[in-house]
């Protein structure tokens, strides 16, 4: 149970209390379910006020003080709530509904920051960007409060909040005549663990560089491993690090660079991700530091998915990673179910056993980063191999927290290969595929 408990929210004493992968709203309780059928129920019956009421408590996780509101003296309801670095407000009444998010102060009305709002206007379903008379930048979202029903609603104020997360830190970065307008929401973590976090990323991209450059095999016979191994660094990185700002976008970028579909040859999509990749490495230090923080979020990027969703993407991509170990090329090897965890948790959000299963992996294939965090790592023998016994008990442990959810949940420890990384990360995965996750009745 400890381990359950540390990364889902209350973190035991002796565990530091890091934060790991993309907030995601999910995993919603039982009480924010009913709030939201209330939500609808009152909605359709006229009662506008009470139904988003029952909406806010929808919205609210239970174990973040992420959304907050209040009835004013005009009987009209305000609110704010938290997305990343981002504070959004608003107010409903039984006639309209309006948000809004501050993202920077203009000193210049530049042609090139304006022509980028009206490009995002172009893509916002519900919201959009505008200049308020103090030439603020501003994200919003307005409509009577009829047309606003709970479904409309939760889609605008996610559509603001994501974007309104996202943009401020992009245009400050590249538009030097934009300022903060307001202090960003934002809890600050300790240099230490900043330094941390900064020497892992440099290490894991110049390991990945090192393996490209010693060329076996050749990345431009073989293009396809390397795709692999570039992806699930950046995977890797954004689940442990939690970057922000610019990182976060260069991250996000390296999937969309290998797979559109353009006249671009595999070799030619390898060595622009490497570009990409390079330019973490040129940034300055302080850049990273200033990218790396604690936040509260309302709204979660990643769509759930059932575990057969999972069991395919595992069922599909792990026979990749066959002819390396034919070739004992570990690195090429462990890069495919490296792929396979990351993707997971980069685009979905999966079942919460399906989450705690893939965490246990990356703590098992990154004891040296989590050691430094000050976490135990007693998964790993003398000979940097998985230990069979702390990793079967680590299992069992997760197993048995999602008892009572899964009461079929029994792993088949009998599969597993310890013999080293990559034949234990290929049965591991295995392992997760051939999950019985029906829940209780």
């Amino acid at each position: 149970m400890r381990f359950f408990e540390r990364l889902f929210g209350a973190p035991a004493s002796t565990k530091p209390d890091i934060a790991f992968g993309r907030y995601t709203d999910a995993y919603k309780t039982d009480v924010q379910l009913k709030a939201w059928d209330n939500a609808v129920q009152q909605f359709d019956q006229g009662n506008i006020l009470q139904s988003y009421l029952d909406f806010f408590v929808y919205l609210k996780d239970p174990n973040s003080d992420n959304f907050r509101w209040q009835e004013n003296q005009q009987g009209e309801l305000t609110f704010e709530f938290s997305q990343g670095s981002r504070l959004i407000r608003g107010i409903v009444s039984e006639k309209k509904v309006k948000a809004e998010s501050f993202i920077a102060q203009a000193d210049d009305l530049n042609v090139g920051f304006l022509r980028r709002l009206m490009e995002y206007n172009f893509n916002l379903k519900f919201c959009r960007f505008a200049l308020s008379p103090q030439n603020h930048i501003t994200i919003l979202f307005d409509s009577h409060s009829t047309d606003a029903s709970p479904l409309k609603l939760q889609q605008a104020l996610r559509e603001l909040a994501i974007h309104a997360d996202k943009q401020d830190d992009l245009l400050l970065d590249e538009f030097r005549t934009l300022r903060p307008v307001e202090p960003l929401q934002v809890t600050a973590i300790p240099d230490a663990e900043k330094e941390i976090k900064y020497q892992f990323l440099r290490s894991e991209i110049e390991t990945a560089f090192a393996v490209v450059d010693a060329a076996k095999p050749d990345p431009n016979q073989y293009p396809g491993g390397y795709a692999f191994l570039f992806l699930s660094l950046a995977f890797r990185i954004d689940y442990l690090l939690r970057p922000e700002g610019y990182t976060m976008d260069v991250l996000e970028r390296l999937h969309g660079m290998y797979f559109t579909k353009d006249d671009r040859t595999p070799q030619n999509k390898i060595i622009a991700m490497r570009k990409s990749l390079q330019q973490l490495l040129d940034r300055p230090r302080e850049a990273m530091f200033a990218e790396l923080y604690r936040t509260r979020s309302t709204f979660g990027i990643n769509p759930p998915v059932n575990h057969e969703r999972i069991a395919a993407l595992i069922d599909v991509e792990l026979p990749n990673m066959e002819w390396h170990l034919q070739q004992s090329n570990e690195a090429l090897a462990m890069a495919v179910p490296q792929y396979i965890v990351g993707y997971a948790l980069f685009h979905f959000a999966p079942p919460l056993p399906d989450r705690a299963f893939f965490h246990l992996f990356f703590e098992i294939t990154n004891p040296a980063f989590f050691g430094a965090l000050g976490f135990p790592t007693p998964y790993n023998d003398a000979l940097g191999r998985p230990d069979k016994r702390t990793v079967t008990e680590a299992i069992r442990d997760i197993a048995g927290s999602f008892k009572k959810t899964y009461p079929h949940l029994k792993p088949d420890l009998s599969a597993l290969d310890f013999s080293n990384t990559a034949l234990f990360a290929r049965s591991y995965l295995h392992m997760v595929k051939d999950l019985q996750l029906n829940q209780a009745l």
